[in-house]
């Protein structure tokens, strides 16, 4: 039981570029698949969790797997979007995400391994939720538009209409802007562990 969340979160890691190789190609049945998997992985974050407290065996390695393991399958996910449509998901928008949520991620897991507690707003547990929902509709309506069902015209409404510009739009700025809330709020924690190394 012990090793169980760290095995999932290996699994998670594993399966972020499959659904990644899956999703970029053109046949609908790959693409169709690899939701499957994205969601087969997000449910492995739930479990890996929840195992992990209720069972009390969190480890250091844990602190350190779980939200790399998160950022794998997050990246994945949004370097898939400009191979939809580059003017709505610019590659720009994909970088800025991925800096900032590189750099957090890496402060957070250096400053767990020396027992240092930064505080966490409101904002960045919103960045996470307004993500990943902003990723499900997105890659979901992105195998409706290709396929020969109902939500078809539904899904290509949605893209020719520019709604999913401002959404990533959005979504850019909130997560730009939950990484410079997160640097000010522990400025004094991080200054005096600099200057203390």
């Amino acid at each position: 039981m012990k090793n169980i969340p760290n095995i999932l979160s290996a699994i998670r890691m594993v399966l972020a570029p499959i659904f990644l190789f899956m999703y970029i190609q053109d046949e609908l049945i790959w693409r169709s698949l690899s939701v499957a998997v994205f969601a087969t992985a997000a449910v492995t974050d739930y479990f890996d969790g929840k195992i992990a407290r209720y069972y009390k065996v969190e480890s250091d390695f844990g602190v350190f797997l779980d939200p790399l393991a998160d950022k794998f399958l997050t990246f994945a996910g949004f370097f898939c979007l400009p191979f939809l449509d580059t003017a709505q998901f610019p590659w720009w928008a994909v970088a800025l995400i991925v800096i900032r949520d590189v750099g957090v991620t890496g402060l957070r897991i250096y400053t767990n391994r020396k027992d240092i507690v930064l505080e966490t707003r409101f904002t960045a547990k919103a960045k996470t939720m307004v993500q990943m929902i902003f990723l499900y509709a997105v890659l979901l309506l992105g195998v409706f538009k290709e396929a020969d069902i109902e939500f078809a015209n539904l899904a290509n409404q949605f893209f020719n209409s520019g709604l999913l510009y401002y959404a990533m739009m959005f979504v850019t700025v909130l997560t730009v802007y939950s990484g410079i809330e997160y640097l000010w709020v522990n400025r004094k924690i991080l200054n005096s562990q600099s200057q203390a190394s």
